[in-house]
This record gives structure tokens, C-alpha cells and sequence, in this order.
């Protein structure tokens, strides 16, 4: 069974920093792309930043420039650096991983981390 464990959310004041992991257990190989996605509220899912084995790396046009995705593949986990933090980046991070296990190449989700940006 595969499962993505996120950690680093919380609370944090506008200007103010937070790093995302998120760490792919289970049986789950080749895992390309890795990637953030996030929900605020009332608004569609949108992707933050996502990132190939290769190095191509994707950012939302909103995040260029205060946020950094990497990823360790030797720990199957994907990090997210987020810098001078707005407001407007207040939302439910989730990750989201595709991978070959016993079911094929799937895609798999975390079960979320909220991020607040507030004073």
C-alpha cells in the first residue's frame, strides 16, 4: 500500500517562511512527476509547482520566484521551500506523486497540510 505522509503546515505571519515534505511509503518505484498542489477556500485546486526526475520543474505563475520545489529521491520525498509568504497563499497544500507499483503507473495524494498566512 502506498501512502504520502505531508508535514509542515501551520500559521505563519505575511513575509514569513514554511517548508513542505512529503514523503512517498509503500511499495511505489519511478515516481515522476512530483509535484504541490492547493485548495483555497472557495477556489479550485490549482498546482503550486511540480518536478521530473530530469529536473523540469513547472511553478504557478503566482509562487515564481518565493517558492522552491526539490525533491530527494533517495527518500522518495518532495520538498517545498515557501518564502515571502502572502496572504493569498493561505490554502490546504496537498501532494501528489505518479509512480509505478503493483497497480501500474498511478497517481497518488497526500492527505493535505493547511498553510495560513496571517497577522
Amino acid at each position: 500500500q502506498v501512502q504520502l505522509v505531508e508535514s509542515g503546515g501551520g500559521l505563519v505571519q505575511p513575509g514569513g517562511s514554511l517548508r513542505l515534505s512529503c514523503e512517498a511509503s509503500g511499495s511505489i518505484f519511478r515516481l515522476n512527476p512530483m509535484g504541490w498542489y492547493r485548495q483555497a477556500p472557495g477556489k479550485q485546486r490549482e498546482l503550486v509547482a511540480a518536478i521530473r526526475s530530469g529536473g523540469n520543474i513547472n511553478y504557478a505563475d503566482s509562487v515564481k520566484g518565493r517558492f522552491t520545489i526539490s525533491r530527494d529521491n533517495a527518500k522518495n520525498t518532495v520538498y517545498l521551500q515557501m518564502n515571502s509568504l502572502k496572504p493569498e497563499d493561505t490554502g490546504v497544500y496537498v501532494c501528489n506523486v505518479w509512480g509505478w507499483s503493483d497497480g501500474g503507473l498511478t497517481d497518488y495524494w497526500g492527505q493535505g497540510t493547511q498553510v495560513t498566512v496571517s497577522s
